[in-house]
């Protein structure tokens, strides 16, 4: 895992959306080197300006395709609709070997976003391992946070559940949490993903529900520290 004192380069895929633009820009905040992945790589490169002129130009954060964005990073994070997930995955599966993938996407059915679908596999990140290999080192995160707040500063009254394939794979993604400005929960195996991707749909329902566009989640009884 990282020296602490080594500046990592962080991946974003599918940094051009919503959920991956925000957590760009909370790591390019904290000092992480950013690069933003895209199918287009002027499309990446147009949104990696856009973060850097919110940072006043006090950030390195560039846009490539998402290929090249995963052979220059230290640590590969995925934010991708459910429906590219294989797919952006096997493109850069030769890139992304032997680096941390964390994997945020959420295995969402169009039409149906309120119902958890959960993959053959158990889980996208389940997938993702599948896709990678037994050996890829994964850790899955970050689904179940309001991405309409990610963009603003200040903290986010939610926490973020990580679960992964080894302990050092949860340890580095926790780290990533803390530095977004948000409170991390070790949550155990990859298996567990299957839990924590399938809470974003019980959030879709309660936000509809109650007429609220930001519900989170937060663990309660135990000391964070």
């Amino acid at each position: 895992m990282s020296d602490p004192s080594v500046v990592l380069t962080v991946a974003v895929l599918g940094g051009t959306g919503k959920e991956g633009k925000g957590l760009a820009y909370r790591w390019a905040k904290a000092g992480y080197r950013i690069i933003i992945g895209s199918r287009s790589d002027q499309k990446a490169i147009t949104a990696a300006a856009e973060l850097v002129e919110g940072l006043d130009g006090r950030a390195s954060v560039v846009g490539m395709a998402n290929v090249d964005a995963a052979q220059d990073a230290d640590i590969v994070v995925l934010t991708v609709p459910y429906s590219a997930h294989r797919r952006i995955l096997r493109s850069v599966a030769a890139a992304a070997k032997g680096k941390l993938l964390i994997d945020v996407t959420v295995p969402l059915v169009p039409g149906q976003l309120a119902k958890a679908h959960m993959p053959r596999a158990g889980s996208a990140a389940q997938e993702a391992q599948s896709i990678l290999g037994a050996d890829a080192e994964i850790a899955a995160a970050f689904h179940n946070i309001p991405h309409e707040f990610l963009l603003r500063d200040g903290p986010l009254d939610a926490d973020v559940l990580v679960t992964g394939t080894t302990k050092e794979a949860r340890a580095e993604t926790l780290k990533l949490v803390s530095a977004a400005g948000l409170t991390g929960w070790d949550a155990g195996a990859l298996e567990n993903s299957m839990v924590t991707e399938g809470l974003a749909s019980i959030l879709i329902h309660i936000n509809r529900k109650y007429g609220s566009t930001h519900a989170g989640i937060k663990i309660t009884g135990v000391d964070s520290d």
